[in-house]
């Protein structure tokens, strides 16, 4: 992906000695005039689950979102939003409607064309210290089936390599808050897709 890296792509301060290993980052664009409050941002991801603890929240001096830390501990994933705005926020969005173009209406063009801020929502994996590896694939529910299964039966499905599956439960539940919250559109860099 072209553009300068946010620091949204740099990982949160571990907790306790644990590592976050970075995975992805989504891009919800909008018009400034949408930034959420501080307080919108925390109701929003409560009711979308109830069980996501927020930390290191901060807004600036009128109460409007700057940034916080989504921890989902039963995932063992973090998330890590911030609010981004200016010119390379600007020439992001160009760079991506030019790439889309024709695959997107022409409504959703102009709404990217016209977004000029965003959330930076990086998506992490909480590991103990020291066991850092390679980042875990990502895969839906449907993908957690062996794909043995059917030859070797269901007693030969290896659980030690299903657990290093992480599921995206939290990335997906807080970008579709947000997302509805701002009126955004969600950019998914590794795909190269709005979603």
């Amino acid at each position: 992906m072209a553009g300068k890296p946010s620091k949204a792509d740099k990982p949160a301060p571990p907790r306790g000695g644990d590592e976050l290993l970075w995975l992805e980052t989504y891009f919800i664009v909008f018009p400034s005039k949408r930034r959420p409050t501080l307080t919108q941002v925390e109701s929003a991801i409560s009711h979308a689950d109830p069980r996501l603890k927020l930390e290191n929240l901060s807004a600036d001096h009128d109460g409007l979102f700057q940034s916080v830390l989504v921890e989902s501990p039963e995932d063992n994933a973090a998330v890590e939003i911030s609010y981004e705005t200016g010119e390379a926020v600007i020439e992001q969005n160009l760079e991506w409607a030019k790439q889309l173009q024709k695959r997107l209406s022409p409504k959703q063009l102009q709404r990217l064309v016209a977004a000029d801020a965003r959330l930076d929502v990086a998506h992490f994996e909480r590991v103990a210290a020291g066991d850092a590896k390679k980042p875990p694939k990502i895969v839906g529910a449907d993908e957690l089936r062996s794909p043995y299964a059917d030859e070797f039966g269901d007693e030969e499905f290896d659980e030690e390599a299903a657990m290093e599956i992480f599921d995206p439960t939290c990335l997906l539940t807080v970008v579709d808050a947000l997302a509805a919250l701002t009126k955004g559109l969600t950019f998914d860099p590794a795909a190269g897709e709005l979603v």
